[in-house]
């Protein structure tokens, strides 16, 4: 059995994450994504998908980029279409 470095759990499922040359052993998801997601400039929530990256600034999304630097709009937009016909 394994301990998980965020919650200190001793648990025979863990799993390792390599990552820039680290090796970081974690008992769930939950962990991994408190020790090694970024967190948003502009919210603070972790960024656990894309995001968006802005004068290497990081936001979870065009709408916290817009939001934190206006000049953002011109460069950053959401994916989502709204009112499209299937």
């Amino acid at each position: 059995m394994a301990m998980c470095e965020v919650c200190g759990n001793d648990y025979a499922l863990t799993f390792e994450v390599h990552a820039q040359g680290a090796v970081h052993t974690f008992d769930s998801f939950e962990c991994a994504i408190q020790a090694m997601a970024p967190i948003c400039e502009h919210c603070q929530c972790r960024v656990i998908g894309h995001g968006a990256e802005v004068d290497q600034h990081l936001y979870c999304s065009a709408h916290c980029a817009r939001s934190a630097d206006p000049r953002a709009a011109a460069v950053v937009h959401d994916h989502a279409t709204v009112g499209a016909s299937a």
